[in-house]
């Protein structure tokens, strides 16, 4: 069973250690939900706005460089004219790959029906060829512009990004369709340095959900969002366009994506995050946290051991020690006394007592005060304890009375030792109002014997007190 003291610290320490642990706890749901909002409402659409910015940029250039060339007069008056010079065309799709830097240029005649590219005539197209269905498609679609990937005929079948745009003569004939091409290489690579920078998965998909352009970390995921695994469960809702911000498990971990249509490119990005490094440093502070309550803990622990031992022990002193003489009390000595008797017993050693009383301290009181009366015992403690063993125990044990128990000490020699006390205390006189005060006292000395009790031994040391004090008083008695 748990004493008041370790009941007091162990209810503190739970207390303490409860209050840390809610509060850390605490923090640390509220730092994940707060997580989950920011990447939902905030950082992860804004990083699909930045994306989408930077596509703009990199990869509706292709486009805007294609709107010139369908609008440009001297490619209109070329065809319209009859398509006479194909050095004229090749130099100018040319001079369009070099000053853009696009992979290829090309320009296919609706009239002739010739496939132009910069370093002249490629092919002549038919409805029969397979790989020329795209110009077909081109021509009958409603829209001025479409983006397909193909292989590239002039470069080695190199898969491609092509930018088909329709040209129009001066009276909104359909003439051709002229573009650029991008390796897809190069556009991967523009994905990667997104996720790189942004640090999240980047990858495009179109309207029937099928992907379209990814970055090479999503190289092993399927093809289509709808065998794709936690984007499944709401791949429909996501073609419907929206911009829109989803939550899902996959392999264990809670995933973010959101959605953004991208109207020039009829396609749709994604824009796919974790949480796992941002839960991982929560998760970590967490830790932190807790290694630094259990620290404070074991140190709120110990500081209030040591406060409340040191006010248990200042308290046992209180309560075992006499304020005035910083003598053991009565109450304590009844204690010490109980156990030494046990000890002589057992050991079969001599026990031996003196009682000590001042003489006429109550004339002192009365004469000089209480004060100075308080003075006098002091004095008179100190002289007695000078003169006892580290062994011996002497307390006050009442009034102007004082009672020593000597271990390992005979009868006579507890005389000599009341005598040497009796003489060092009237040898030590003490000055009062300005007049030397000679104290005296008077002993009385009782060895215990086998059949004593603490009463009797204690009644026949008052009875060899009460004869020292009949016979004169400054003397010594003993009762055998």
């Amino acid at each position: 069973m748990l004493d008041k003291k370790n009941r007091l610290m162990l209810v503190v320490t739970i207390l303490l250690s409860s209050g840390f642990l809610a509060t850390s706890f605490a923090s640390y749901f509220a730092s994940r939900s707060s997580l989950r909002q920011e990447i939902t409402f905030n950082s992860l659409p804004l990083t699909s706005d930045n994306i989408y910015s930077e596509i703009q940029r990199d990869l509706l250039r292709p486009v805007f460089i294609c709107s010139l060339m369908a609008n440009d007069t001297f490619l209109r008056d070329w065809v319209i004219n009859g398509e006479k010079n194909e050095k004229e065309i090749a130099k100018y799709l040319n001079s369009i790959k070099i000053q853009y830097g696009t992979f290829t240029s090309f320009f296919v005649s609706d009239i002739s029906g010739n496939y132009y590219y910069a370093d002249g005539i490629l092919k002549k197209i038919s409805p029969d060829e397979e790989r020329d269905i795209w110009y077909y498609r081109v021509r009958k679609m409603d829209s001025d512009y479409e983006i397909n990937i193909d292989p590239d005929l002039s470069n080695n079948d190199a898969m491609t990004i092509f930018i088909n745009y329709k040209v129009f003569d001066y009276d909104n004939n359909f003439i051709g369709a002229t573009g650029v091409g991008l390796t897809v290489n190069a556009v991967l690579s523009l994905i990667n340095e997104y996720q790189q920078k942004y640090r999240r998965n980047i990858f495009f998909i179109d309207m029937k959900g099928k992907t379209t352009l990814r970055g090479a970390n999503l190289s092993d995921a399927p093809s289509d969002i709808h065998d794709m695994a936690g984007i499944s469960d709401f791949a429909d809702k996501l073609l419907e366009g929206k911009n829109e911000t989803y939550t899902y498990r996959k392999n264990g971990k809670t995933y973010y994506l959101n959605t953004r249509f991208i109207s020039e490119f009829d396609w749709i990005l994604l824009v796919e995050e974790t949480d796992e490094d941002a839960a991982k440093a929560i998760l970590k502070t967490l830790i932190i946290n807790l290694a630094i309550c259990i620290i404070i803990t074991l140190i709120v622990f110990i500081l209030i051991r040591i406060t409340i031992s040191s006010y248990q022990k200042r308290i046992e002193k209180l309560a075992s020690t006499d304020k005035l003489t910083g003598l053991l009390n009565r109450l304590a000595f009844d204690l010490l006394m109980e156990q030494a008797i046990k000890e002589s017993e057992r050991d079969q050693a001599d026990l031996s007592f003196i009682i000590i009383d001042i003489d006429f301290f109550k004339a002192v009181n009365d004469t000089f005060g209480h004060l100075n009366g308080d003075e006098v015992l002091k004095k008179t403690s100190e002289c007695i304890k000078s003169q006892l063993r580290g062994s011996d125990i002497l307390c006050r044990w009442g009034g102007e009375e004082f009672f020593i128990l000597l271990k390992n000490c005979g009868i006579e020699d507890a005389c000599i030792t009341a005598e040497k006390i009796r003489k060092t205390v009237k040898d030590n006189s003490m000055r009062i109002e300005g007049k030397q005060f000679s104290i005296t006292i008077s002993c009385g000395v009782s060895q215990f014997k086998e059949s004593d009790t603490f009463e009797t031994v204690l009644k026949r040391a008052d009875l060899a007190l009460y004869a020292a004090k009949k016979n004169g008083r400054d003397r010594i008695d003993k009762e055998i």
